[in-house]
């Protein structure tokens, strides 16, 4: 099952790798991450002025008799994160070679393998136009295949709207966290809804833009009826060299426009193809960008 996804070998080289979080976490069990919050945990992390009620064991003897003040050692605490995987397996994601929406299966296997290893809470969606298929929260090694099974049985149909799974996503789960999504971001009413609803939410998302060459440089001449995967709309075209430069405008002005967008609103954007190896996609292109550490 793994091998259909990840090569073995490649899931040993992530034993050792972590994600990211740029904001404060409170994860309710004791994880494999470092955070921001001072408590008692193992790593000494500073003091601070003894108040009533603290505990008398955590109070540095040493310093009080070179000082003769009390003060209170605090110790930086380890905590899980929670991470949701939002797969896109609209039709669109159908296409490619390899296909989009096994990539992204491959894409999510990976990141949510690293959460796995690290005790962290992984939840996994796949999604269309709404919420279709669900998976976890699962937490440690033991979840793996189970993770697995459930991106490798991902089906592409339907169209997409993430507007509308983010508001379905939002009262499904009250745990709030890094917000993976991987999708070609083909969706009729656009990702900018869904992203801002996210952030209201105080989501974290990093958003993986899975394409295919075809949808980067589609090799088509002639008269064509052109019929949307998605919608099923249609258009009579006839594609000659002034119809190829306004598709490349087109296209160069949306990517930028998604770039913009994400930049503008802190979220994370990462732009990849399907003939991008995996292994070059997470361990190279996924640590340059944050997400993996």
């Amino acid at each position: 099952m793994s091998a259909r996804l990840l090569d073995p070998e490649f899931l040993r080289r992530l034993e050792n790798l972590t994600l990211r979080s740029r904001r404060l976490v409170h994860g309710g069990l004791r994880g494999e991450r470092r955070s921001a919050t001072l408590g008692r945990g193992v790593e000494f992390a500073d003091y601070r002025g003894y108040q009533a009620g603290d505990d008398y064991r955590y109070i540095d003897w040493n310093i009080y008799s070179r000082l003769d003040r009390l003060f209170v050692k605090l110790f930086s605490e380890e905590e899980d994160i929670n991470v949701h995987l939002l797969v896109d397996r609209s039709r669109s994601m159908a296409a490619g070679d390899p296909p989009k929406l096994h990539y992204a299966a491959q894409v999510a296997a990976a990141v949510g393998y690293i959460g796995l290893a690290n005790l962290d809470r992984v939840s996994a969606v796949g999604f269309d136009r709404q919420v279709t298929q669900v998976f976890g929260p699962g937490r440690g090694r033991p979840q793996t295949m189970a993770l697995f099974r459930f991106l490798d049985g991902l089906a592409p149909g339907g169209s997409s709207d993430l507007a509308g799974v983010m508001r379905e996503y939002v009262h499904m789960t009250r745990r709030r966290g890094l917000l993976v999504i991987v999708s070609d971001l083909l969706m009729p009413a656009g990702l900018e809804d869904g992203l801002k609803l996210a952030r209201a939410h105080r989501f974290e998302p990093f958003v993986i833009h899975v394409l295919s060459e075809e949808d980067l440089a589609p090799a088509l001449t002639g008269d064509l009826r052109l019929i949307d995967s998605e919608t099923g709309a249609a258009v009579e075209v006839s594609v000659d060299g002034a119809a190829l430069r306004a598709f490349t405008r087109a296209r160069d002005g949306y990517l930028t426009g998604l770039e913009q967008f994400c930049l503008r609103h802190g979220i994370e954007y990462l732009r990849t193809t399907t003939t991008i190896p995996i292994t070059d996609l997470i361990l190279r292109y996924l640590r340059a960008g944050g997400l993996i550490a």
